[in-house]
């Protein structure tokens, strides 16, 4: 790991700070399959520093396509934050997410809660076969060339994002980075990618941040169990609020605020987004109680994020084009 000292500007609330921050630069060597406060920091990091840094592949496979690690999910990290307590928000901005190899694998059934008890019986090919993609950077598309699952092969967009951002659970707890939750973790929403930014509860000292689970690309829902799986390199700002309260993780991208709800079964996903989006609303956007619940009625959105881990996501979200401004 190596730092590169640089000087940004910070906007603090109609005065301007300046301060200085850093470029961290970690290659890891070490990769962790459970969220939890007792993993050794890899790297501290201060509020507003930029970090450039890397992740395997869901399976433990590394950027020159070694085995490193075991699954499912082995995760980069944990960054210490310094200054970040229990009741803080912290605040990550993905500002570079790119894919570091020319290969990604896939699953190709789907998965068994996604179709009716019926489609599955009814399957002709029912083995479960690892199908291998190209990544083609320069055009920007991913594509398939096995005639045996497609004849003609298929071609998609790349749209790289990652399934798994998350910290330190509460409670001392160790919760397997298969899954999603408060925390954040495996949530598996497509729009995790360059420009989102992800605010998360503290709820360990330092927050303890993980990365990992990069997809190529993958669909809404993650209905066949995997996206296009690969390593990334990834590059991102921390930021921290301090005793800013937040139940669920919340997500901002150019064009709407969302919240990540996860549980199951769906419903209960659904719930906790929509309680978060409604307290959210309130707290920083000025509407009352009722108010926020009469817009929710006629502006919200959902999208399913998953429906294969151990706990679904739902994500609710409002349109910044339609907020009230306080």
């Amino acid at each position: 790991m190596r730092a590169v000292r640089l000087l940004i500007v910070v906007s603090l609330i109609g005065a301007t700070a300046r301060v200085e921050a850093e470029t961290l630069r970690f290659v890891p060597q070490r990769f962790y399959n459970t969220y939890s406060a007792a993993h050794p920091p890899a790297l501290h990091v201060k509020p507003g520093d930029r970090v450039v840094t890397k992740t395997i592949d869901a399976a433990g496979v590394d950027w020159d396509g070694k085995s490193v690690a075991r699954g499912p999910n082995p995760q980069t990290g944990p960054f210490f934050i310094d200054g970040a307590e229990p009741g803080d928000l912290l605040v990550i901005t993905i500002d570079r997410l790119e894919t570091n190899r020319a290969s990604a694998y896939s699953s190709s059934l789907l998965s068994p809660y996604t179709v009716d008890p019926t489609a599955i019986a009814a399957r002709v090919d029912r083995e479960a076969k690892r199908l291998t993609w190209t990544i083609d950077k320069a055009k920007g598309v991913v594509t398939l060339d096995q005639a045996d699952v497609q004849p003609g092969g298929m071609t998609l967009p790349l749209h790289p994002m990652l399934g798994c951002v998350g910290v330190a659970p509460a409670r001392g707890e160790a919760i397997s980075t298969a899954t999603p939750g408060a925390w954040g973790g495996n949530m598996d929403y497509a729009g995790m990618g360059a420009g989102a930014t992800l605010m998360l509860p503290v709820n360990e000292q330092g927050a303890l941040l993980f990365f990992g689970d990069g997809h190529a690309r993958m669909g809404e829902g993650e209905v066949a169990g995997t996206g296009l799986e690969t390593s990334m390199d990834v590059e991102f700002t921390v930021n921290l609020i301090k005793k800013k309260a937040a139940a669920w993780p919340r997500l901002e991208n150019d064009t709407h605020i969302m919240v990540l709800g996860s549980a199951r079964p769906l419903l209960e996903a659904f719930q906790h987004a929509t309680t978060e989006l409604q307290k959210w609303l309130m707290a920083d956007y000025g509407y009352t109680e009722r108010g926020a619940q009469a817009f929710m009625g006629q502006a919200a959105e959902y999208e399913i994020a998953n429906v294969v881990d151990p706990n679904f996501t739902v994500v609710a979200k409002i349109r910044k084009t339609m907020l009230r401004r306080p």
